[in-house]
């Protein structure tokens, strides 16, 4: 869901919920007065914008100080989550109380990490965690490596998910962009994390350090292969997908990939060869194996995107891995959305387009796209 749909959630009925929790909560909390303060230009924002107003509300109207204003906020919380981490939208109702700790409790370390805590097990402390981490360093990473050994599996992720040196629409961690290795030592305890929730993130997280430091991630993931069990072979296969995309050879080997792969790419079709902005083009095309023995391929695809300033930047997609036999072929098909997206715009001109066999480009040709 887009974060102009998310907005939307937060309207009169959901500040009404979160009003009546509270005041179940604490008695005292003035729950009409919360709601209107709430709704005081709630709709000329967007998302954080909204989380914010929503926060500032809350430190408005709950007890102070702010290990009082947490303590009620914990006491109105709903059940866990599942394990899984899935639960449809309900959890983004906690995303106003998660920016509440990360701005009012950053001066109460024990009260805020508490609440966070809980916080965590009904929607995500990874954002908020963050400020934490760069105030108080140490304490915090202590605190994480204490979560990574935790039998709650959401404690388990925030151990993780908060310490990623790029997390999307966070702040970045530079310190541990630098230096990663306190990030893989927390990594090194959920490795073979027994629920995929965890495992995403511990995969995620390694991919973010490929980024910075490749040869380390592959060196991770090499000494992780070893005797490694089903959900480990998982993580490594998605942490290393970034390298993969860039066509790093050792991680490509690493997964069991040919370092010169032998093909043919033929009966490349691009449909249309010209399409408007917002329109969207086909592609498909063959792939048949040229070596006299069995290979094992990773197939992707790039287009290459023309840019605001008229160069170009290629994005790559993931198609599917597959061992082929001497002279078999497989056949590709893949949609290439010209839509604009919150992640992308798109502009006219050429579109180069590219399949990579195991990280090496064959060119399909390309498509024109007009205003």
């Amino acid at each position: 869901m887009s974060a102009a749909a998310i907005k939307d959630l937060f309207n009169r009925s959901l500040l009404r919920e979160i009003a009546a929790e509270l005041q179940r909560a604490h008695p005292p909390f003035d729950a009409a007065a919360f709601v209107a303060r709430s709704l005081d230009g709630l709709d000329q924002l967007e998302l954080t914008g909204r989380t914010a107003l929503i926060a500032e509300a809350l430190q408005e109207f709950l007890p102070q100080p702010f290990a009082r204003a947490a303590a009620v906020i914990e006491a109105a919380l709903g059940q866990e989550i599942p394990a899984t981490g899935e639960n449809g939208l309900t959890p983004l109702r906690y995303m106003p109380h998660v920016a509440f700790v990360q701005k009012y409790g950053i001066d109460d370390y024990e009260a805020a990490i508490r609440t966070q805590a809980e916080l965590t097990k009904r929607f995500t402390a990874e954002f908020s965690i963050r400020a934490f981490l760069q105030r108080y360093p140490e304490r915090t990473y202590a605190q994480m490596l204490a979560w990574a050994q935790d039998d709650n599996t959401h404690l388990r992720r925030l151990a993780s998910e908060g310490l990623r040196p790029r997390l999307p629409w966070a702040p970045r961690l530079r310190a541990y962009q630098q230096d990663p290795r306190p990030v893989l030592a927390v990594l090194e305890l959920l490795k073979d994390d027994p629920e995929r929730y965890v495992q995403r993130s511990v995969a995620n997280n390694l991919n973010d350090i490929a980024k910075d430091h490749p040869a380390l991630a592959v060196e991770t993931c090499r000494r992780w292969a070893q005797d490694a069990p089903a959900g480990r072979t998982w993580v490594i296969r998605h942490a290393l997908r970034y390298l993969v995309k860039a066509g790093n050879q050792e991680a490509i080997h690493l997964l069991g990939g040919a370092e010169q792969p032998r093909v043919n790419v033929k009966h490349v079709h691009i449909r249309p060869e010209q399409v408007s902005l917002g329109g969207a083009v086909q592609l498909a095309f063959e792939v048949q194996s040229a070596a006299q023995a069995a290979q094992h391929l990773l197939i992707d695809y790039a287009v290459h995107f023309v840019k605001a300033n008229g160069g170009t930047r290629a994005k790559v997609f993931k198609l599917r891995a597959l061992t082929v036999q001497p002279g078999e072929k497989a056949r590709f098909s893949a949609t290439v959305s010209l839509a604009t997206m919150t992640t992308r715009r798109h502009y006219a001109g050429w579109h180069r387009v590219e399949v990579l066999v195991n990280g090496l480009p064959h060119s399909l040709g390309g498509f024109e796209v007009t205003a």
